[in-house]
């Protein structure tokens, strides 16, 4: 593998750190000029990750090293396959979101809209730098990083639920870190000698043997420190932080927070341990148990709750774990459907995120109950929501359906067949959550309240989600791009 010195990565960290002084320094008092700052940062970012494509594609990698520590330790970034794959959705998303921002925070009149979009820029560049981290120094310093810059989002509406839901944010966050990750990778770094990912993992066949008992061990520290990937029972953050404004939501569940948890995780069991060393830990079924327990147990949640954004919150936990599973199953076929979930599953957490906050900010709506016939008044938005369900669902030409599919094979292919029927009744879950919301919207009748105010789309909003809608469906259509780039991820 060809490796090429490129201070592009760098680059795609810092622009949007160089944005949050003109966001500041605008502020409220010129609004428009503050989230231009936003919408060129995003373009910006996105471009410069686009410009690796090629590179990527062709075979080769690029690194950038700022400094190093110790042998081994170094604050270093690297572009391949799967960290392009990552950024690419989280770059092409923070663009759509700001212009959703602009619909929702507007059209809610909050406060404190300075702090949020430079609190936003600040999530981006921590998120680039776990994207494009060369090891696990520096992907440990962003992943922290983001949750200390997401705290004050969580928190955004400074009331009593919403400082109890960030704080519960925190705690669980970094205080797995603090006691998993941190132990973890110092005992990585006693037995490797190194933090560097390399294909095939960082421990010799003779390291393996010695110290397989304590690699398992190990192995679980990783799998329950990067707590963000919401594997139960250290999930309960998630369903706290929905206090935060649905932008917020939709940057913890599609864009940053918890993509970088279950990327995280992928990054080790890929390029720490190796496909092969993982199939030689006794945990590692442990995990793939762990896993399939998650996705059916909060799909269960999801359908006792009335609240719109809870069931969404339960859904998003489930859904995670798909992207875990598939990494697990060790299989060709499965390994491939858990890395091209976290796109597949961005745009359709996004998207159906961004039609509760439509709802929210149109209707004035936020519990499954009261959508009787919303369809009739917010027709994109239900359009863009029964678009991402269907994804969620795994219908065919959505990109949901080839995430299933792959995880579908992976199992037939380990011969793994409870893993099957876990895939197969957990679809039957998610279409028992969404499909009544579906249902409501379109048949049964709008009520109109005696002096309400006429519901109408607002078009910021409506402009976003139709946008990450239709891109669910491209992905579901024409699929090759993700599969190739996780094909090289694992080659």
């Amino acid at each position: 593998m060809t490796v090429e010195t490129s201070i592009t990565p760098l680059l795609c960290v810092l622009v949007s750190l160089l944005a949050i002084p003109f966001i500041l320094v605008t502020g409220e008092k010129k609004p428009n000029l503050r989230e231009f700052w936003s919408v060129l940062a995003g373009v910006i970012k996105f471009l410069l990750v686009l410009s690796m494509v090629p590179t990527v594609i062709s075979g080769k990698v690029l690194e950038f090293e700022v400094f190093s520590i110790l042998p081994g330790i170094s604050l270093k970034f690297k572009v391949d396959a799967m960290g392009l794959l990552f950024a690419l959705g989280a770059s092409f998303l923070w663009i759509i979101t700001t212009f959703y921002s602009i619909g929702y925070m507007r059209g809610h009149h909050e406060k404190k809209q300075t702090r949020y979009y430079a609190c936003f820029a600040g999530a981006l560049s921590s998120t680039m730098g776990v994207a494009f981290s060369a090891n696990l120094f520096t992907m440990f310093l962003f992943y922290e990083a983001l949750t200390f810059v997401t705290y004050p989002l969580v928190a955004h509406h400074e009331t009593p639920e919403a400082r109890a839901g960030a704080r519960k944010y925190a705690i669980y966050l970094i205080g797995a870190a603090k006691l998993l990750l941190v132990a973890a990778i110092v005992i990585t770094y006693l037995l490797a000698g190194t933090l560097e990912f390399q294909k095939g993992g960082i421990f010799t066949e003779k390291i393996v043997e010695a110290h397989r008992g304590l690699l398992g061990v190990v192995f679980l520290m990783y799998f329950y420190g990067f707590a963000k990937a919401a594997v139960m029972p250290l999930h309960g953050w998630l369903p706290a932080a929905m206090v935060a404004p649905t932008p917020v939501s939709a940057l913890l569940h599609a864009v940053a927070v918890v993509k970088t948890g279950v990327f995280t995780v992928l990054r080790t069991i890929f390029f720490v341990f190796g496909s092969e060393t993982m199939k030689l830990l006794s945990t590692t079924d442990l995990a793939l148990f762990m896993a399939a327990f998650t996705i059916t147990t909060a799909s269960v949640i999801a359908l006792t709750r009335d609240n719109l954004k809870a069931r969404l919150a339960y859904s998003t936990v489930s859904q995670l774990s798909y992207i875990l599973l598939g990494a697990l199953l060790l299989t060709y076929h499965g390994m491939i459907g858990g890395i091209i979930h976290i796109s597949n599953h961005a745009f359709a957490k996004i998207t159906l995120f961004f039609c509760a906050g439509s709802i929210y900010v149109c209707a004035h709506k936020t519990e499954v109950s009261q959508l009787d016939g919303i369809a009739r008044r917010l027709p994109i938005t239900m359009a863009a929501f029964t678009i991402g369900a269907l994804g969620m669902v795994g219908i065919p030409l959505v990109g949901g359906f080839i995430t299933k599919w792959y995880l579908l094979l992976g199992a037939i292919e380990g011969k793994n067949l409870w893993v099957l029927w876990v895939l197969l009744f957990s679809s039957l879950l998610n279409a028992g959550y969404f499909f009544p919301i579906v249902y409501r919207a379109y048949f049964r009748e709008y009520k109109e309240k005696p002096g309400g105010h006429p519901i109408k789309e607002n078009p910021f909003m409506a402009t976003a989600l139709l946008i990450t809608a239709l891109i669910s469906i491209v992905l579901g259509i024409y699929p090759n791009f993700l599969i190739n780039l996780a094909a090289e991820v694992i080659k």
